[in-house]
């Protein structure tokens, strides 16, 4: 395996650096940014700007508006854009958008995509993912599914509640995931204007980068055609792997840019700041967090660079993106965790961006799988490999 960057993708990495650190980075605070993430405002005139810059859905197809970049071009590319937490909402390749975009290419009808993908890949709609549900429903374990969908005629009616459902406020499509009468989970798109579904609340959270926040959403006797079956019948989980692996180790890359924005304000700091007579950065205590942090991204680094290069090779990761979940989000929380430290009041406040991005980032050791849940899976394929 050769990492080293091509001339193209140290092209598109400058060019995204810069548009981040000149255009992005000065909108941070914008009184738009509210508790719930982004205003639709404040949205649409980043995605303006990323559009006239060239830079908008970069791991979408030309064919639907993207830049069509492989994995390893999109680990440079989404890294440089989570250095600002408006950065992934700008270049629309935020969590729950890029993921479902991927999907829907991989899986949607021609009729689907002109319908959902594109509007999506030109940032002209919001979407979300409903699949978690409130105890004893589905979480990290998908089997518990209860949401339903009944078949009547060419229609199905679905009936169930779902929480942490991000950025449904305010989203056009949502993309329901519901067990048949058999038993079959089946994933479904639906207007989220349509009669039959209520955003019940949007729920408190330690992050505020998601536009739409998380919500609380129910589903009453919602009519959807069989036409908005995503895939085939009864394949709903299945298809989920294909967004899996590509989505989480997207979290992984756009929570290592950020990782690195909590470093550089840290070294900085630390190379200025005078204490006990030299630069706090010479005291041993606060030089070996730095280099740790180092370290850890470095590690973050090469684990999502050699996922990136098993899926394009055509796997699915699987294993490879579990092993990348756990290592980006526990290294990339020790850095931000680390960042605080050496900016010490500063760390914890307004001050800089890093209170703000240490509170985002919290919730990655949680989402697209706990850390447990990835140590358990890779620990299964081990028990299962030395059993054979």
């Amino acid at each position: 395996m050769d990492f080293t960057l091509t001339a193209e993708q140290r092209d598109l990495q400058q060019r995204v650096r810069d548009f981040i650190a000149d255009t992005i980075i000065p909108l941070e605070q914008d009184p738009r940014c509210g508790a719930h993430g982004p205003s639709e405002d404040l949205r649409r005139e980043l995605i303006a700007k990323a559009k006239a810059a060239g830079l908008l859905s970069a791991h979408v197809s030309p064919e639907y508006g993207g830049l069509g970049l492989d994995h390893r071009s999109k680990a440079v590319f989404f890294e440089e854009a989570g250095y600002s937490p408006l950065g992934p909402v700008a270049l629309n390749i935020a969590a729950p958008d890029e993921g479902n975009m991927h999907m829907l290419e991989a899986i949607a009808t021609e009729e689907q995509k002109e319908r959902w993908l594109r509007p999506l890949a030109a940032g002209e709609i919001r979407s979300c993912f409903c699949m978690t549900e409130p105890d004893p429903g589905a979480g990290s374990d998908p089997s518990m599914l209860q949401t339903t969908a009944r078949q009547v005629g060419d229609e199905f009616l679905i009936n169930g509640r779902k929480w942490f459902i991000t950025g449904a406020e305010g989203a056009t499509l949502g993309i329901i995931m519901a067990k048949l009468e058999d038993g079959r989970a089946t994933m479904f798109l639906a207007d989220m204007n349509s009669p039959g579904i209520r955003i019940e609340r949007t729920m408190d959270a330690l992050d505020s980068c998601f536009p739409g926040g998380h919500c609380v959403v129910s589903f009453d006797n919602l009519r959807v055609p069989a036409s908005a079956i995503l895939g085939e019948l009864g394949e709903g989980f299945k298809y989920a792997q294909v967004r899996l692996s590509p989505a989480r180790l997207t979290h992984c890359m756009r929570w290592l840019g950020q990782a690195r924005r909590c470093h550089d304000v840290a070294s900085r700091y630390a190379a200025r700041r005078m204490a006990f007579g030299k630069a706090l950065g010479q005291h041993e205590g606060v030089g070996f967090m730095l280099a740790d942090n180092e370290l850890d991204m470095h590690s973050a680094r090469l684990s999502i660079w050699h996922t990136a290069w098993i899926l394009d090779q055509g796997h699915l990761g699987t294993h490879e993106s579990s092993m990348a979940k756990v290592i980006a989000s526990e290294a990339t929380w020790r850095v931000a965790d680390r960042s605080v430290q050496v900016l010490g009041g500063q760390g914890v406040t307004g001050e800089t961006i890093v209170a703000r991005i240490f509170s985002d980032m919290r919730a990655f050791r949680i989402y697209d799988g706990p850390s447990e849940v990835h140590r358990w899976s890779l620990a299964k394929r081990i028990f299962k490999r030395n059993s054979a």
